[in-house]
């Protein structure tokens, strides 16, 4: 079965999930890359390093960014929303990002893209050295898609 998901359960994919994907447009061409992030119900959190997607942000802050949840290929829920990039220069709301997205919940198998700092779990006592740009994208608009499966699924090796 297919289906629209509701608004509670596109929040719910959106707070759940560690992984995006955001998509910009520049120079005659679009961007879609994969970030880290933590979501707070207005706004996606994402540090970064200088690059493309930045480049390209910076100069058209309209973006597209898209999650995935995924049990399986039959069983599955994505949202796609679109919203504003604003990079944070000011070191109050820098650390609030930082903060945000060092408390999230990360799986406990998780890569160096997902972490802040050499010595995760544990963050600095000081965010202003935790390296990179950070930035936060405003969700304006939200829309998600669902399948779900009730027969079982049988792999075969």
């Amino acid at each position: 079965m297919f289906g629209e998901l509701n608004s509670e359960q596109i929040e719910e994919v959106l707070k759940k999930q560690v992984i995006g994907r955001i998509g910009c447009d520049g120079d005659d061409h679009i961007y879609i890359v994969p970030v880290s992030y933590a979501y707070d119900g207005k706004y996606v959190y994402v540090r970064s390093f200088e690059g493309k997607k930045l480049e390209m942000m910076r100069k058209d802050p309209n973006v597209c960014f898209q999650v995935d949840d995924m049990q399986n290929m039959a069983n599955w829920q994505s949202v796609i929303a679109w919203g504003e990039f604003e990079e944070l220069s000011d070191v109050a709301e820098r650390n609030k990002a930082l903060r945000f997205l060092i408390d999230r919940h990360l799986p406990l198998f998780s890569s160096e893209t997902t972490h802040l700092g050499g010595n995760w779990p544990f963050p600095p006592e000081d965010l202003n050295i935790i390296k990179g740009i950070v930035f936060r994208i405003l969700l304006k608009e939200k829309t998600g898609r669902f399948e779900r499966t009730e027969t079982p699924i049988v792999f075969i090796a």
